[in-house]
């Protein structure tokens, strides 16, 4: 099967399993949201929701996080993974967008010059807080397309070109969500029988079958 006719085929059970994609990182705007999910590198979604509310009780801004030490940040953010090397982004990272005007701008370059920002973070600013097309790759994301063999897997680079190529621009958004609550949900790394999968069984090839069931 070509990759195209498997990634409509996918996208048909995606949009079937989850017609609707609710953004897992609790925010209220595009600045906490980009706070969000630069916490949520190496950390649970769940984790950084239990997190965050005293974090943006404190400092929900940039003006007001820019303004704290970054020990206070890293105390509010203690429970997370990297809590010290992320205090220290959050602090500059506000500092940069008050410099700017002290807002988070639509802007790829804008988003990825931030101290902590990589392009996958700005990916899901730039889909989730703005509605442009782009295609955040997470772990999930970059296992299940080489899984799936819509991408050879050879860096997330790559796997953010293959997926963009074969699924519409008009679902780049939605669809890098459902394919996460997928993985989350039905196709875990570990221990997955890709013969009873909703998606595996009939998109994944023999020879990755063979590989996994060595696991």
């Amino acid at each position: 099967m070509r990759r195209a006719n498997k990634a409509e085929k996918i996208g048909i059970i995606l949009d079937e399993l989850y017609p609707e994609q609710p953004i897992p990182l609790d925010h209220t705007d595009p600045y906490t949201l980009l706070v969000a999910v630069m916490l949520s590198a190496q950390t649970t979604d769940k984790k950084v929701n239990e997190v965050t509310p005293d974090l943006f009780a404190r400092a929900n801004t940039p003006e007001k996080m820019s303004k704290l030490d970054v020990e206070e940040i890293r105390e509010l953010i203690r429970q997370i993974g990297l809590a010290p090397t992320k205090a220290k982004n959050l602090k500059r990272m506000a500092e940069q967008i008050v410099e700017d005007g002290g807002s988070v701008r639509p802007d790829w370059e804008f988003l990825e010059s931030l101290a902590g920002v990589g392009h996958k973070t700005a990916s899901v600013v730039m889909s989730q807080a703005f509605g442009i097309p782009a295609f955040p790759v997470d772990t999930h994301i970059h296992r299940l397309a080489a899984r799936w063999g819509l991408s050879n897997g050879s860096s997330v680079t790559k796997t953010e070109y293959d997926l963009k190529s074969v699924f519409p621009e008009d679902s780049w958004n939605r669809r890098h969500l459902q394919i996460i609550f997928f993985g989350r949900e039905h196709c875990p790394a570990l221990r997955h029988d890709l013969e009873q999968c909703l998606i595996c069984s009939w998109a994944a090839t023999k020879k990755r079958k063979r590989e996994e069931s060595r696991k």
